[in-house]
């Protein structure tokens, strides 16, 4: 059994990490919404290709997406971020699939309801050990002479 208690505490102590990289693979994700709508990269998903007009709701929705997520990514102003960036994904659920019917799987919501609770989580959490944020709180060594 000290096995299983071994196993556990140095599973538990990877906790700081495991939550920069839920941070990290989630804004990656996240960053081809925004790219795939106002870049058409890594491919359109306009009928007919092409990219949405930027001051239109996609368009500020892809900006967020860009910007928000590259933000997220390497851990700058996470939580602030990532708080606007759950309002984003429960307006876009509620706009553009909770119309289309009760279950998420059915109405395609699901992606948006994910990224709207993982960011809730990172603006509460913070970014975790590997982010700018991070890097910016830690203390600078005074050298003397």
């Amino acid at each position: 059994m000290s096995g299983l208690y071994e196993f556990a505490s140095r599973w538990t102590a990877l906790t700081p990490y495991l939550l920069s990289l839920l941070r990290i693979v989630a804004a990656f994700v996240f960053i081809q919404y925004g790219t795939t709508k106002l870049l058409a990269w890594p491919g359109a998903i306009i009928p007919g290709g092409g990219t949405v007009p930027l001051m239109t709701q996609a368009g500020i929705a892809g900006l967020l997406e860009m910007v928000g997520g590259s933000l997220l990514l390497v851990g700058l102003f996470t939580r602030p971020v990532a708080f606007i960036l759950s309002g984003e994904m429960a307006f876009a659920y509620f706009i553009g699939h909770a119309p289309r019917g009760l279950w998420p799987v059915l109405n395609e919501g699901s992606g948006a309801i994910l990224f709207c609770f993982i960011y809730l989580y990172l603006s509460a959490a913070g970014p975790g050990p590997w982010s700018v944020d991070a890097a910016l709180r830690r203390p600078r060594v005074e050298l003397s002479n």
